[in-house]
């Protein structure tokens, strides 16, 4: 604790709403602590090419109704690398860097792990993705925007689809989970969703198409995580095409639509809670930890934990969704 003077703060992957509510957090905590703070630009690029700033209190002004993130995000394979980690570690040590905040997903977090393990550097991380995927947490920061914009979609594709007899899937993203599909699909009234989860135990769309999706209903929203095991909304359609050529599939794919947008009063509520903890761990001497909320509570998880997905999903949101498709 002694050691640490200036905490510095990067957003990592893909872009996430709240992560400009986790970057003030962080910084008005250390600031309110005696901590001084800097800022890294375009993730771990920036770490490894020293685009490097300082913030003050006045630097995370007015930006927490802000989509994206005022640090900007950035892939970066240098990083990945021995020579790239040892570079960043270089920057930090000349700038003054004496701890780091990471706000990313599982990719981010594996990185900050990498480093952390290499150089013995104090690490915390925010779970900062739309994917939800991140175990040891209940949710990421982004995740209920990200919901939020799908409802509104499907919402407004629900009054096309009862004009016409058709089959739409509509494909949200989700990498390796389908948290977003099935409680959009919850939230929106869809008639299944089909996710990555469950791919290896049934046909999904056999399953969706024997049950008679019709009985009651001209057409049917489906959403579907991006996910290759799924076969994505193009192919489930071609599928439909070619299985089942009495059906009339349509696709519509929300894309990166589901990243932007102003943040939802959890995500801020969230991101606050947690970048706040996040300085409040290091100064308990915590490290390899990402911050997360279960219960409610803060929790701290290590960083091995929360990147394994084995999250999983709730088996009863799948059959809720079965049952309200009637």
């Amino acid at each position: 604790m002694n050691q640490i003077k200036c905490i510095g703060v990067l957003t990592s992957g893909g872009d996430a709403p709240g992560m400009n509510a986790a970057i003030r957090a962080v910084t008005r905590t250390a600031i309110y602590y005696g901590f001084s703070v800097k800022g890294i630009k375009h993730g771990y690029r920036g770490l490894v090419t020293n685009d490097i700033v300082d913030l003050k209190s006045q630097s995370v002004s007015n930006i927490i109704q802000q989509g994206g993130t005022m640090l900007k995000t950035a892939r970066c394979k240098e990083f990945m690398t021995p020579e790239g980690r040892k570079q960043a570690y270089d920057n930090m040590q000349a700038t003054g860097i004496d701890a780091l905040v990471v706000i990313g997903g599982d990719g981010s977090i594996a990185g900050a792990q990498d480093l952390a393990n290499e150089y013995n550097v104090p690490i915390v991380a925010l779970p900062g993705t739309i994917d939800n995927d991140l175990s040891g947490t209940d949710a990421t920061i982004g995740y209920d925007t990200a919901l939020n914009t799908i409802m509104e979609a499907v919402d407004r594709l629900r009054d096309t689809a009862t004009s016409h007899e058709r089959l739409f899937f509509v494909e949200v993203m989700g990498h390796t989970a389908g948290y977003l599909a099935l409680n959009g699909a919850i939230a929106s009234g869809a008639e299944a969703a089909i996710i990555p989860e469950m791919e290896t135990e049934v046909d999904q769309l056999a399953e969706l198409i024997n049950n008679g999706f019709r009985k009651s209903k001209n057409s049917a929203i489906v959403l579907v995580a991006e996910n290759p095991q799924t076969g994505g909304a193009l192919g489930l359609a071609e599928r439909v095409k070619k299985e089942f050529p009495q059906y009339d599939a349509r696709v519509t794919i929300l894309g990166h639509l589901q990243r932007g947008g102003s943040p939802t009063s959890l995500d801020r509520i969230l991101a606050s809670r947690l970048g706040e903890s996040a300085v409040k761990a290091l100064m308990e001497g915590q490290r390899n930890v990402m911050i997360g909320v279960r219960n409610s509570q803060i929790v701290y998880v290590p960083f091995s934990k929360a990147i394994k997905h084995d999250k999983g999903i709730n088996r009863d949101y799948v059959e809720l969704v079965r049952m309200l498709s009637i």
